[in-house]
């Protein structure tokens, strides 16, 4: 195991892909992790607390933090239980950095609760900024804490942004695989399985984001989170089909050139650079070939078989709890979908409803306010379905 200078660092959500791939760096790059946390899955995070002598553990079920406790009773990890638990590990931990891997809105609390013990976070959690990005980053200026992004495209954005000055930018370009179904029509998603959605051409990921890829929301999102992040409107912000998943983003400057983060598509890079920004360390992943991959295209999207990419271009515009009504609103659809009740068509059909019945959702701006709007969102989603 190499030595290295990193933060002690907590890793939330440590059980999904980008938590295991977060874990899997701290492996090779001896990281002190100081807490893990996940939602039921109790034995993976044992086994990750022996492995990494960590000190505290947080599960978000408390069946589950029962059995880890009951588990764990040799050692003397402290087991923290419930959601209100994880907020609890994040305060009371001495670690100085956090990875937050959670997936979906459960992600929101604790990405605020990182900021507000003033510990540097490396954000996975991209519906923390969909949700509530004003909040966020309102809250991280005030707190000093800096924030660096983990999802490829934005750890692509936020490399590329050293070789300008922010008044330089002309747009962002953010890149997408396109998913399992790129070409296809709405009658050909009628017909589309779950093991389908599931079969991402270049990434391997959770299966509600694989979901998300597949149907371009997950791109929508990250439109909502570049504009948060970046401190660029909507209307800067450019996506394009690049199949071959090499360029994971671009910049271009007002003298029109444009700036890329290239490499193999490996989610361990991003985690790496997140923690280590703005050094760099010994590689995690292969080296890239270019020569091997070839060519490299670039598409726009079809945003008429894909609705859910501009619908995010339109929550971002309204502002105020619209996103959250997105995003609430596909999480729902999302695991309905994954459950085998409605098409991947239903699907958009059921998120776009949502927000054509929420017009009032503009005008919830407090944290409160967007969470009430949350939940009334899932509850307007489940009568649609």
């Amino acid at each position: 195991m190499r030595k290295s200078n990193f933060e002690p660092t907590l890793i939330l959500g440590a059980t999904g892909s980008v938590g295991r791939q977060a874990l899997d760096v701290a492996r090779c790059c001896a990281i002190p992790v100081r807490g893990v946390s996940a939602n039921t899955n109790w034995r993976e995070i044992e086994r990750a607390v022996r492995e990494f002598r960590v000190p505290a553990a947080a599960m978000a079920d408390e069946n589950a933090a029962k059995e880890l406790r009951a588990a764990l009773s040799d050692t003397n990890t402290r087991v923290f239980a419930g959601e209100a638990g994880v907020l609890d590990m994040i305060r009371e931990s001495d670690a100085t950095a956090a990875v937050n891997a959670i997936v979906g809105q459960a992600g929101l609390l604790p990405t605020l609760s990182v900021i507000d013990a003033g510990k540097r976070l490396a954000l996975a959690n991209k519906e923390s900024l969909v949700v509530a990005g004003e909040i966020v980053m309102r809250r991280a200026k005030e707190k000093g804490v800096k924030i660096t992004p983990v999802d490829s495209e934005h750890s692509a954005i936020y490399q590329s942004l050293r070789a300008g000055r922010h008044g330089e930018i002309k747009k962002l370009i953010l890149t997408a695989s396109g998913g399992p179904f790129f070409g296809m029509n709405r009658a050909q998603l009628e017909k589309i399985t779950v093991a389908d959605a599931l079969a991402h051409p270049t990434w391997k990921m959770g299966a509600k984001i694989t979901v998300d890829s597949a149907t371009l929301m997950n791109k929508g999102f990250e439109v909502i989170e570049a504009a948060h992040l970046f401190r660029v409107p909507a209307d800067k912000i450019e996506v394009v089909v690049h199949r071959e998943s090499i360029i994971h983003s671009m910049v271009e400057y007002i003298d029109n050139s444009v700036i890329a983060e290239l490499s193999v598509p490996d989610m361990r890079l991003c985690v790496q650079y997140a923690l280590t920004a703005p050094a760099r360390m010994d590689a995690v992943i292969p080296e890239l070939s270019l020569t091997k991959v070839g060519k490299l295209t670039f598409l726009p999207p079809d945003e008429e078989t894909f609705p859910l990419l501009p619908a995010a271009r339109a929550a971002l515009a309204a502002g105020g709890g619209v996103p959250a009504v997105l995003n609430a609103a596909n999480e729902v659809a999302v695991a309905a979908f994954l459950a085998g009740k409605i098409s991947l068509p239903r699907l958009f059909d059921t998120v776009l409803g949502v927000i054509a019945d929420m017009p009032h959702a503009k005008d919830a701006h407090t944290l409160d306010e967007i969470l009430t709007t949350d939940r009334e969102a899932r509850e307007h989603a489940e009568t649609r379905l």
